[in-house]
């Protein structure tokens, strides 16, 4: 069985803002400091944000998956996508053959959109677990980037 969700979130602020943080490391230390509902801790087991970086991500108590392991397998500078395989852990165990994250941010003059993609891939034994799948939590870190990076804009612009 295969799967794709995906998600749209309108941005008022530069792609280059938005890509500097999603292209980057600080994707993952924002998420943690803004959202600790949603992620409880992340290490770096390998790399330096490029392409091959693999990060253990412990989600917070209560989500349906205790942690994994994700490599990023793109980062691309120019068309600002960067794409994020699981490779250990997590979703794996629940029978998915394929989970993939993709962040694409797209310019539109001074403003942006952030789309957040999954594609999943799971063996007919666990169809089920399909549930397990949901767009919200990366539509909820997108708002709350962009809500973060609007009001660092503008108390940049009262200093």
């Amino acid at each position: 069985m295969k799967g794709q969700l995906s998600k749209k979130v309108e941005a008022p602020v530069p792609a280059s803002d938005l890509w500097d943080v999603y292209g980057t490391l600080e994707l993952v230390r924002l998420i943690k400091e803004l959202l600790p509902e949603i992620l409880h801790d992340v290490g770096v087991d390998v790399g330096d944000g490029g392409v091959g970086t693999v990060l253990k991500i412990t989600l917070a108590p209560g989500s349906p998956v205790a942690y994994y392991k994700e490599k990023f397998i793109e980062v691309d500078q120019e068309k600002r996508i960067k794409v994020v395989d699981v490779v250990e852990g997590g979703y794996l165990e629940a029978g998915f053959s394929l989970y993939r994250t993709t962040f694409e941010i797209i310019e539109k003059g001074d403003h942006s959109s952030v789309i957040s993609t999954i594609d999943y891939e799971l063996d007919d034994a666990s169809a089920d677990n399909a549930a397990l799948v949901s767009i919200k939590p990366l539509e909820i870190v997108a708002e709350t980037l962009v809500k973060y990076l609007k009001e660092k804009k503008i108390d940049h612009a009262n200093v």
